[in-house]
């Protein structure tokens, strides 16, 4: 069974699913891949996982970084899932780009190279965004690209870990968003 739950937060609002293990999803309304995988049958009621997945979210958007992470089962594959705990590794406060992450599953599974592109293909479709912070991730020099929820977003939740954007800029139209 899928549950859900609606978060009012001040980027817009948010749509929870979990199921008995954890945290299933996390999208922002109208993102990119809204609900990607939410089954049609689902149940609007709070579980433990969608209340601590609000509490952190509480806890994240008053500024603090939370100190818990709430029950996470993400569905993906073992290449996405690979991603998905890199991402979970990148501090509060601060990002990595795409590269780096291809850079660093290079070496966790003994190859020379990962493709930066496959990388950001597994970043831009985690389904619990914030909690897996994809947001954290940047294109090469600084480019701002890639985030399911929007740009603007983005630069949002960047501004609010206390990240200076100021050295970040926007694609150019037609690129990567």
């Amino acid at each position: 069974m899928i549950y859900t739950q609606h978060y009012d937060s001040p980027l817009g609002g948010i749509l929870l699913s979990a199921d008995e293990a954890g945290l299933t999803g996390l999208w922002f309304d109208g993102a990119k891949y809204f609900a990607k995988g939410l089954p049609q049958e689902r149940t609007d009621q709070e579980t433990p996982a969608l209340l601590q997945a609000k509490q952190w979210l509480d806890l994240y958007f008053s500024g603090v970084e939370p100190d818990f992470t709430p029950p996470l089962h993400p569905a993906g594959t073992a290449f996405q899932q690979a991603v998905w705990q890199l991402l979970l590794q990148i501090p509060y406060g601060q990002t990595t780009t795409y590269g780096e992450l291809a850079r660093r599953l290079a070496r966790e599974k003994g190859r020379e190279t990962m493709s930066a592109q496959a990388v950001g293909g597994a970043v831009g479709h985690n389904p619990i965004s914030l909690i897996i912070p994809c947001h954290r991730v940047i294109g090469a020099g600084g480019n701002l690209t890639g985030y399911a929820g929007g740009v603007d977003k983005k630069q949002a939740l960047l501004a609010l870990e206390h990240v200076d954007t100021r050295k970040f800029f926007l694609p150019k139209k037609g690129t990567a968003l």
